[in-house]
């Protein structure tokens, strides 16, 4: 009976495993098909258009803002993809002749990019 629990817990830990690892590879598609031209790969606002925007692109990779990623999860990157701060992502976006085609974002794809970015920025400590 140990055994099998025993052996129920691995392969539990292996499907976690995988799990975990689509999501990060979802979540970092994402955020490099449609974040790292402004926040660069390594978050750390270094892509191509990190210096087009008013404000400017910000670095990710801060204590600060790791700390509203944690505290907030998810609520960060869907309020920024979804655009409460106007037209600002867009209007860069298309000032620069960049097109991005339409998404329609799940709730799946903005845990996917909070997992993914925190583990880059966990990365970057």
């Amino acid at each position: 009976m140990n055994i099998l629990f025993i052996a129920s817990l691995g392969i539990l830990s292996l499907i976690q495993t995988s799990l975990s690892f689509a999501d990060n590879v979802n979540g970092k598609s994402l955020y490099l098909q449609r974040c790292a031209m402004c926040h660069g790969i390594d978050l750390k606002a270094t892509g191509p258009l990190f210096n087009k925007s008013n404000p400017p692109t910000p670095n990710l990779t801060t204590s600060a803002f790791k700390k509203r990623l944690n505290d907030y999860p998810g609520v960060i990157v869907s309020s920024i993809i979804l655009r409460p701060n106007g037209d600002l992502i867009p209007k860069t976006l298309r000032e620069n002749g960049v097109k991005l085609s339409p998404y329609s974002w799940r709730i799946k794809d903005l845990r996917d990019l909070n997992q993914y970015m925190g583990g880059v920025i966990s990365k970057n400590r």
